[in-house]
């Protein structure tokens, strides 16, 4: 077995050992590979006399007549018209040869182990398939043997063969496991079928990755028919074609813009009651602030849901190069682990333990990129407004004296914050809570989206006291400040306020002046 690639010893190894474990005779019933290469190179004939009579067909048997006259007219005339070119003919000889010689050894291991023995044939499906109506074994030890003490069984075959009505079968049994994940032609083709045309679509009007997805069988009839019923609200259509993005969240979870608008709303509301409870009656003359911090924790806040969320895309699969480059080689780092450490396995997926500890820092290093970019806009954003009041009005601030936020510090902080806790807890709402606990109450859309609503609301709270014991340790927030009751109530957005605590206690000693 010195020849055979490793993933096919990985595939054979547990079989081996288990027959080895427990007193099962092992026979070998492939050829030489020499006899192989020999006969793939120069055909049957190129097989010494001994050789020949040992591994190839006896003449007249019908499987080799024909084989010189054929080679013959290829190799005198390269134009002349043949069934096969010449390197498909030599693999035909190989694939005869080896189908002989191993029907010979298996009819002999029958003989040997008597009438009450029982011998499994692990090998190819293409040696197998049609049974004895075929070209294969059975077809061979049929001729030797009653038909009926011979099954045939495919292990995880693509759908797409299976025959259907009137057709050959393809074998006895169709045996699938979930220990190997398919990874092309998972799903009937004509099931696919009859769900593009219930829908009346075609395939040409379906965004790039799904027909791409569909040539690759790995859309199942559920996803297309989740797709053509998310194409009926209008504005949902819009966006499932137009960003790629949205597709593959909506097509993983259909009900990921619900979570989208509990958590903004959650967020949105708390923000503002937390600024008017600080502000009080400079609620609106300081409206500017309100705004930026308003809006920065929308930004922050979608992130926080887009980025942990569980996705179906396809284009994975169909990207792949030989050569890739080192931007396409980071690409498909990224593709190859899924975007919620808790996510199920998808079709043509096996992520195990480490692909989903990759996830969980790919996605810190994301959030944590959000939370830096956001907080430095934010902070600058805010100075900006300041500049422009201390313009306009030059008699607000003569007599103050300002201490401004850091702003390189309170990024560093606050996109450390999001990368670490954020991104743990939204990961677990998104892949545990939302993903897989409430796919199992999916027809109650009430109760589902009543419990996305108390797990963001108490996560809210819960990183709101972390944020506040972050920013005293870090010296951003002063021990003596208490939060107001409002302020308990968080999501990253709110905790985004306490960034800016020394810049905003400074203004309200200016008006209160």
């Amino acid at each position: 077995m010195t020849h055979w690639p490793p993933q096919r010893w990985q595939e054979y190894e547990p079989l081996l050992s288990y027959c080895r474990d427990n007193g099962i005779t092992i026979v070998a019933c492939g050829i030489p590979l020499k006899v192989l290469r020999t006969v793939q190179a120069e055909g049957i004939n190129g097989l010494s006399k001994a050789d020949r009579k040992l591994y190839a067909p006896p003449a007249g048997s019908g499987f080799i007549s024909g084989f010189s006259s054929i080679s013959r007219r290829s190799t005198d005339d390269p134009k002349q018209s043949v069934p096969f070119g010449p390197s498909s003919y030599l693999s035909t000889q190989a694939r005869v040869v080896e189908d002989h010689a191993m029907s010979q050894i298996i009819l002999q291991a029958v003989i040997d182990g008597g009438a009450n023995g029982l011998l499994v044939v692990v090998t190819g499906a293409s040696h197998v398939m049609y049974g004895s109506r075929g070209t294969g074994l059975p077809a061979r030890i049929s001729k030797k043997t009653q038909k009926k003490n011979q099954v045939v069984i495919l292990l995880d075959p693509e759908r797409q063969f299976i025959r259907r009505e009137g057709e050959v079968p393809v074998s006895d049994f169709l045996w699938y496991s979930a220990a190997r994940p398919c990874n092309r032609n998972c799903f009937d083709r004509a099931e696919i079928a009859r769900v593009m045309n219930a829908a009346g679509r075609r395939r040409d009007a379906l965004p790039q990755d799904l027909q791409k997805g569909l040539d690759l069988g790995l859309v199942s009839p559920e996803v297309l028919q989740n797709f053509f019923d998310l194409e009926q609200y209008p504005i949902i259509k819009e966006l499932t074609h137009r960003f790629q993005g949205f597709r593959e969240r909506l097509l993983a979870d259909p009900k990921f813009l619900h979570r989208l608008a509990i958590e903004e709303a959650i967020s949105i509301t708390t923000t503002l009651l937390a600024q008017y409870e600080r502000r009080k009656e400079n609620f609106f003359e300081e409206l500017d602030y309100v705004i930026t911090d308003t809006v920065r924790g929308i930004v922050v806040d979608f992130f926080t849901v887009w980025l942990p969320a569980p996705t179906l895309s396809f284009l994975s699969y169909a990207d792949d190069k030989a050569v890739p480059d080192s931007v396409d080689a980071l690409n498909g780092l990224l593709k190859s682990i899924p975007d919620n450490a808790f996510q199920k396995n998808l079709v043509g997926k096996d992520w195990n333990i480490s692909h989903r500890v990759a996830s969980v820092i790919v996605g810190g290093v994301k959030l944590s990129s959000v939370g830096f970019i956001s907080s430095i806009g934010a902070v600058a954003a805010s100075n900006l407004l300041y500049a422009i009041r201390k313009l306009i009005n030059p008699a607000l601030i003569t007599n103050q004296r300002t201490k401004r936020s850091p702003i390189l510090k309170t990024a560093a902080i606050y996109g450390g914050f999001l990368g670490t806790s954020a991104n743990l807890r939204y990961q677990i709402i998104a892949g545990i809570v939302e993903h897989r606990i409430s796919e199992e109450f999916s027809s109650q859309t009430l109760l589902v989206n009543m419990l996305s609503f108390i797990v963001r609301t108490i996560n809210s709270y819960w990183g709101t006291q972390q944020w506040i014991d972050l920013a005293r340790f870090s010296g951003l927030q002063s021990q003596k400040s208490e939060p107001t009751s409002y302020q308990t109530l968080d999501s990253p957005s709110n905790a985004a306020i306490g960034c800016n605590t020394l810049e905003d206690t400074n203004i309200d000693e200016i008006n209160n002046q």
